[in-house]
């Protein structure tokens, strides 16, 4: 027997009609959503692994973001109103720019459902979204997506167009070929004012990625990785987690960063969402929260705990979570003080500083911190900095999961030319059938 406890609103994975959800405790005692659409049945998603408590304590220290600063008004209601529209609780913080829909993958995983016969979004609409977002409240920091980013010639130029208008962290989300292959690239993504690259690195087997990637890749995530030490480019590792193929590694993969500390900052895990193109069964019983956290602690040997972590700040709680680890003079880790809210939960330009300080390069009024220090403040710093470790995970949503009071404090966004700015997870539903709400 279920048991509701609370009610929210969702899409039908169907038709992606809005509908009333409920989350309840499933028969197995676990958290579960629940929802049905008068044309196309009953659905039912685990979303959580634990009881009521245990669900509930996660969200003890929630906080409501900053609603945005120009939002547009809502006509059809969420998630069909996106742009950010008034009833949207939280500003952007981070904003995605697709650059291109082509990719030198072709991954059987792809929320972006990227090819090898793409386009890419000319200069001169580059600059539009630049300037659009500079009238929505930004500067951001801005994360170079696409498809693969690295496939254009001119990211100088387009990170150069941003810096001119006031942005001034550039983040690269990038599958690592370029960097890998091309010598000096990384070099001149550093010398171009990257500043960090985001790499996916889902496991450290070649049979793993021919699952999930199309071909075996780790000597090239290796070279990639190499590439940036080489640059001192710093690098997150950016795994997707999906069941049955590699939630076993989630400890290796940890481990092998950390042995790459501090010029790898740390680890930000993506559980398998079901959107954009995934030709991979959907498996009943999904990643969570507490199932990531369970695994990290026993795959670390409890050298990372799961009361280590929080979850999220102005986003919802329940869609991430996040740890700091510094590093000791013998060489072991311990845990940092857990923030009480995140990054988006402050005003955005203190947001901005979070993000640098936590990915990216750290910068005093000195310069570049891993230069010539100046002073002893300098120094402090600089250890502060390359002492630390992250590990987070962002939980995002599909038609199955989809809870719009989540989706109404999403501060990740993508930037789009007529609507504006489409909370990441909106931008990137689609149906059970792989029709989008949003993305063209």
């Amino acid at each position: 027997m279920t048991v509701a406890f609370k009610r929210t609103m969702s899409v039908c994975p169907v038709c992606l009609k809005t509908i009333e959800a409920e989350i309840a405790v499933g028969d197995d005692n676990n958290i579960h959503m629940m929802k049905t659409c008068s044309l196309h049945g009953s659905f039912d998603t685990l979303i959580w692994e634990g009881n009521v408590i245990s669900y509930l304590q996660w969200a003890e220290e929630d906080q409501e973001g900053i609603a945005p600063i120009t939002a547009i008004p809502s006509d059809k209601g969420c998630p069909n109103d996106c742009g950010l529209c008034q009833n949207h609780h939280s500003e952007a913080c981070c904003v995605l720019l697709e650059l291109t829909s082509r990719c030198n993958l072709q991954c059987p995983v792809c929320f972006a459902s990227a090819n090898e016969e793409g386009t890419d979004l000319p200069l001169s609409e580059i600059k539009r979204q630049y300037d659009l977002l500079t009238e929505h409240g930004g500067p951001y920091n801005i994360q170079l997506s696409g498809g693969e980013p690295t496939l254009r010639d001119d990211l100088d130029q387009i990170v150069q167009c941003g810096k001119e208008r006031g942005f001034t962290y550039f983040q690269l989300n990038t599958n690592g070929l370029r960097i890998a292959e091309e010598e000096g690239y990384a070099e001149w993504l550093k010398k171009i004012g990257i500043s960090c690259v985001f790499l996916q690195f889902d496991t450290l087997h070649d049979e793993v990625y021919e699952i999930l990637r199309g071909k075996g890749l780790m000597n090239i995530k290796q070279r990639a990785v190499d590439a940036c030490i080489k640059a001192n480019l710093p690098v997150v590792l950016v795994p997707v987690i999906v069941p049955g193929i590699n939630e076993e590694e989630i400890g290796s993969i940890l481990s092998y960063a950390m042995q790459y500390h501090p010029h790898v900052r740390g680890v930000h895990f993506q559980p398998v969402s079901y959107f954009g193109r995934v030709n991979l069964p959907q498996e009943q019983k999904r990643i969570t929260i507490p199932k990531m956290l369970k695994e990290i602690e026993a795959q670390t040997k409890g050298q990372m705990k799961a009361v280590d972590f929080s979850g999220g700040g102005a986003e919802s709680p329940y869609c991430s979570f996040h740890a700091s680890y510094r590093k000791k003079a013998d060489g072991t880790w311990r845990a940092l003080q857990k923030k009480k809210r995140g990054c988006c939960a402050m005003p955005s330009s203190e947001a901005m500083q979070f993000v640098s300080r936590q990915w990216g390069k750290e910068e005093t009024e000195h310069g570049d911190v891993r230069g010539t220090e100046t002073s002893s403040l300098d120094l402090f710093l600089k250890q502060a900095v390359e002492d630390t470790f992250t590990v987070s995970g962002m939980l995002f949503q599909d038609a199955w999961n989809l809870d719009l009071q989540r989706l109404k404090r999403c501060y990740i966004c993508e930037a789009d030319s007529e609507r504006g700015m489409i909370p990441f997870c909106a931008y990137n539903l689609t149906d059970c059938n792989g029709k989008a709400l949003y993305r063209k």
